[in-house]
């Protein structure tokens, strides 16, 4: 399969917080880039296409909209990449924290 990725990934393991029409469900970052990430939930069942992405130490809240879905991890396209230098170095400090 070829990898259509525009920027590379990180690993991390964070926790996360999807968020959608005053609900909030809890989730595990796997891997975070400028365009997106990768996420493991509970039950994918139960998130809707379009969602916040809110990450637990407060760092960012990304718009989201699913990719793909495996099992329980789904993978998540950011609705507005971070425009300029000093943006892609505040995502890589808080994906490094």
């Amino acid at each position: 399969m070829e990898d259509r990725r525009k920027h590379p990934r990180t690993e991390v393991d964070q926790v996360a917080f999807v968020s959608s029409g005053g609900s909030v469900m809890s989730c595990r970052v796997r891997n975070i880039s400028l365009e997106g990430a990768a996420i493991d939930v509970e039950n994918p069942a139960f998130v809707p296409q379009r969602f916040r992405l809110v990450m637990a130490d407060g760092s960012s809240v990304r718009e989201c909209r699913i990719a793909w879905i495996q099992q329980n991890r789904i993978g998540v396209t950011f609705a507005e990449a971070p425009q300029g230098n000093q943006d892609h170095k505040q995502l890589e400090s808080s994906v490094t924290s």
